[in-house]
């Protein structure tokens, strides 16, 4: 039997390398070491097809929030596929799940922002971001008002749009991107660039990057700033506390849209349903995605303000965007029942009063170990940055891979981390329990001690 099983992981494997290529991965390499297979899920955990069972620090793709296996979701996918597998939105048509869902969503959102447009996906939202702004300027009579603003190494996509609005460069470096009238300014990582100053001073200094970027271009030119809440593939980069009220007093100075990028943070994560409410922030846009269906059903969108969706329903006419699956009746009809657990179990009261400051106490203990420079957090998030000497916090060579080894030493321990560089992150799901975390932190203490040890034989 366990031959079997072998020759069947062995034909997937064989199968996968021949026919399937994976998002963000060098192919050749891949098809030597082979993929790991996937077969169930339950909860906080994952099973691979050889049996091993593995807890999902990573929520998927930091999307699964109400856990794996929730039968009513699949209930209420089943439910609406039997009555309206799919309609669209377009023709002057509508159906109630996407009704329901916009006025649901509108109901958890800042106050002033109450319409939403649906999208497929996260980069979807972004693209419809850049096309929503730039209207926006048109309409008030500025159609000069068309650059947007991002940080470098963010995260808001791969699509055209959504790389360039992203400023992560190994990505540019495929496609010719940036596409024309997106620029970029320095990123608020303390850690990684500002440890000369104190956190409060470096975060003025980069949020006054904006105002600086804004003049040097022009007033008149520049339509919005994009940012994530924290930078999520980036890294988990928590901009220091100075950072958001500074950033606030430019966009109120210049009259500059605000996107935030909650397609990581929405839904729960950091203890409020948006992030916007966690930091205080008043966006024009928001971009939402993975956590609004806990990624059973592929669905994005932007929460839109009062601000930006008077002007485009009064002065607008039709809005030349849209998607076939815009607002698809399954994936709504499985929001909902998400967003219901989601409020139904308090899961995002829990992470805010509950297991996200017991994350974040429990991760701290992980700031003792050698490897360790910093550990950050806020609500369901964490990084762990590894470094080669703790007192001077210097990094590892490149050619020491210690994230990659890191996250070998994880899943050989039944854990999922993700490694940004030499930067471990966690995203679990919100329902995580206290022993799970505990679990967790165990876990990830055996894998930083198994990789030190790698380190250290690879020395001698």
């Amino acid at each position: 039997m366990q031959q079997q099983q072998q020759d069947t992981i062995g034909a997937l494997q064989a199968m996968d390398a021949a026919h399937h290529l994976h998002p963000f991965t060098d192919s050749a390499d891949l098809a030597k070491r082979g993929t790991r297979v996937i077969e169930r899920a339950e909860g906080v955990y994952i099973w691979d097809a050889k049996g091993n069972k593995l807890l999902d620090a990573m929520a998927g793709l930091w999307c699964v929030n109400v856990g794996y296996g929730r039968k009513s979701i699949a209930d209420a996918a089943y439910a609406q596929l039997q009555t309206l597998p799919f309609y669209n939105n377009f023709f002057q048509c509508t159906h109630e799940p996407a009704i329901r869902l916009a006025a649901k969503i509108a109901s958890l959102a800042p106050a002033h922002m109450n319409r939403v447009f649906f999208t497929g996906s996260g980069s979807e939202g972004n693209d419809t971001n850049l096309r929503m702004v730039r209207r926006y300027w048109d309409l008030k009579g500025q159609p000069a008002k068309k650059t947007i603003i991002s940080r470098k190494n963010a995260y808001h996509g791969s699509t055209v749009a959504g790389a360039s609005l992203g400023g992560m460069g190994f990505m540019h470096q495929q496609g010719d991107l940036p596409i024309p009238g997106i620029v970029h300014i320095d990123q608020p990582y303390w850690f990684g660039e500002g440890r000369d100053m104190s956190p409060e001073a470096f975060g003025i200094k980069t949020a006054r990057a904006l105002e600086a970027k804004i003049l040097e271009l022009g007033e008149d030119t520049v339509a919005a700033f994009i940012a994530e809440p924290f930078q999520g593939a980036g890294g988990v980069i928590i901009p220091p506390d100075s950072y958001w009220n500074e950033i606030k007093r430019v966009l109120e100075k210049y009259n500059i849209l605000f996107i935030l990028d909650e397609v990581i943070s929405g839904f729960g994560r950091t203890g409020n349903w948006f992030a916007a409410q966690t930091l205080g922030l008043k966006p024009d846009l928001i971009t939402i995605a993975k956590g609004m269906t806990s990624g059973y059903i592929p669905m994005g969108g932007v929460i839109v303000s009062d601000r930006v969706a008077d002007v485009l329903i009064s002065d607008g006419g039709e809005f030349a965007h849209g998607f076939t699956y815009s607002g698809h009746p399954v994936a709504a009809a499985v929001a909902l029942e998400n967003i219901r657990i989601l409020e139904d179990e308090q899961l995002v009261d829990k992470v805010r009063t509950d297991t996200g400051p017991y994350l974040q106490d429990r991760l701290q203990t992980l700031s003792a170990h050698p490897l360790v420079g910093e550990v950050r957090g806020m609500g369901m998030v964490g990084a762990i940055e590894l470094v080669a000497d703790k007192q001077s916090m210097a990094r590892f060579g490149s050619e020491i891979s210690a994230g990659m080894l890191c996250r070998e030493a994880c899943i050989a321990n039944g854990l999922v981390m993700r490694a940004v560089g030499d930067t471990m992150i966690i995203s679990p799901p919100l329902c995580i329990s206290r022993d799970e975390i505990d679990e967790l932190i165990f876990k990830a203490s055996q894998a930083l001690s198994l990789t030190l040890e790698k380190i250290a034989a690879r020395g001698n």
